[in-house]
């Protein structure tokens, strides 16, 4: 079953790109085939009790188009086709974290610029902005590697103030990147699910994802007077041991992570800007590419293949759930879009709005986000389902602000869910029950967020009405 689910992957990967550029009728097929073959090799593989979601979704999927009468083989070759960019994007994205980690650029990047990270205060906001700039590469990823790099910058300061310190950190500042980080699959799916402009999209997530990140940085301010601890001594202490480590080469490190990530990003960019180029299909292209080049400028081509051959032989084994999730939750938005389900909101929608007119869909929006979270659906499961289903429905917002709400959701979502991936991750880095990392520590900096969020999207909304 090992071998089946790596075959699948790689197979449905490499259908995927060949049949975007040459949709020919039988590889579409053998595409939609191996997505199913994908499917049953992820049940096999991981058992009935760690593959309760996707089945979930797929027996649901399967109950919608036997109740209303449509053809089970087309709804599944079509569900299993529906979600194949972010499928493909989700197996090329890992090989940006392997580059990374070819070298200590972190170390580094922290020895280079001591002079911003010098107290407590600084530090924090460094770890903010400095995880929203690695979940470029990593995705919540992030969480447990510059968890591990700050825990051994601060070896020597124990406590909860300090776990609270590093902990909300961490995950305040991944939540936020969803809004604004061209990579993140989430953010990604909603901008072009939703037909919104990448630029504004971005624009505006960055401006609230830094408006985010001063508002974490006051709360921290009043975390650490509730502990009645100052870090800052802590900070400058472990920092002078740190600088003492100082390396020859750390500023041409430093400079090297620049290059590597304007290298990647600005193709992006540039092929959207010129060409319109689909994002879900050119960021997984343009990453395969820069690897290559990576690996070539670096003479390392045969570390490129030994890479390659690990990632297949084992990380594509831990895809398996994830993409499987994916097949399925494809399956039902397929199968709910041949019924009046889209309809059937929009009525409901109407009648919230008439009964609370102070509340609009922009309002509720990210409530419906942050529920789905807390049932154990993940960012990009969430956006998948509220994205796939909105994309059938008029709404009389610009998409801009359909995906700030959406995303600003996603936030609160990974910040306060104790049962989805993020959390759980950071809880099994510094020990912490996810409930306490989640809800305890970040409930006031969500009610904040989203009332700021609010104000914003409300405002605009009235004004652009």
């Amino acid at each position: 079953m090992a071998w089946g689910l790596r075959i699948t992957v790689v197979l449905y990967a490499l259908l995927h790109f060949y049949t975007y550029f040459f949709p020919l009728p039988f590889l579409l097929q053998a595409l939609a085939i191996t997505g199913g073959g994908l499917l049953v090799s992820a049940f096999l593989q991981s058992g009935l009790r760690s593959f309760k979601l996707p089945l979930l979704l797929f027996i649901a999927a399967i109950g919608v188009t036997v109740f209303f009468g449509d053809p089970v083989g087309e709804g599944m070759r079509n569900g299993f086709l529906l979600m194949r960019d972010i499928i493909g994007l989700l197996i090329v994205i890992p090989f940006i974290s392997i580059v990374l980690r070819e070298d200590d650029y972190l170390s580094a990047i922290l020895r280079s610029v001591p002079g911003w990270i010098d107290s407590s205060r600084k530090l924090y906001t460094g770890i903010v902005l400095f995880t929203q700039v690695i979940a470029h590469f990593l995705l919540f990823g992030v969480i447990p590697m510059l968890y591990e790099f700050v825990n051994d910058f601060l070896k020597n300061e124990r406590g909860e103030a300090w776990e609270r310190f590093k902990g909300t950190a961490l995950l305040r500042g991944f939540g936020l990147s969803t809004m604004w980080v061209i990579s993140i699959p989430s953010f990604i799916f909603a901008v072009e699910t939703m037909g919104a402009s990448l630029w504004l999209s971005m624009l505006q997530g960055f401006f609230l994802a830094m408006v985010g990140t001063v508002i974490s940085v006051l709360f921290a301010g009043r975390e650490e007077k509730k502990y009645g601890v100052s870090l800052n001594d802590g900070v400058r202490e472990e920092l002078s041991s740190v600088l003492r480590q100082e390396g020859e080469g750390d500023r041409k490190k430093a400079g090297e992570f620049v290059f590597l990530f304007v290298s990647l990003f600005g193709p992006i960019f540039l092929l959207h800007a010129l060409f319109h180029a689909e994002l879900m299909i050119t960021i997984p292209l343009v990453i395969i590419v820069w690897s290559i080049t990576y690996y070539a400028v670096k003479k390392k081509p045969w570390k490129l293949l030994q890479e390659t051959g690990r990632y297949v032989m084992n990380d594509t084994l831990g895809k398996g759930y994830q993409l499987s999730v994916m097949i399925s939750v494809g399956t039902l938005i397929y199968s709910l879009n041949q019924t009046d389900f889209a309809e059937n909101a929009v009525v409901l929608l109407e009648v919230i709005e008439t009964q609370v007119p102070v509340v609009n869909f922009l309002g509720l929006l990210p409530f419906i986000v942050i529920l789905l979270g807390f049932t154990g659906l993940g960012p990009l499961t969430v956006m998948v389902l509220v994205a796939g289903i909105l994309t059938s429905i008029d709404l009389p917002y610009p998409p801009e602000l359909i995906v700030l709400a959406v995303t600003s959701g996603s936030v609160i979502s990974i910040v306060l869910s104790p049962l989805i991936m993020p959390t759980i991750v950071l809880s099994g880095s510094n020990g912490i029950h996810s409930f306490k990392n989640g809800i305890v520590f970040n409930w006031k900096f969500s009610l904040v967020f989203y009332a700021v969020v609010q104000v914003y999207v409300q405002s605009v909304r009235f004004f652009v009405a």
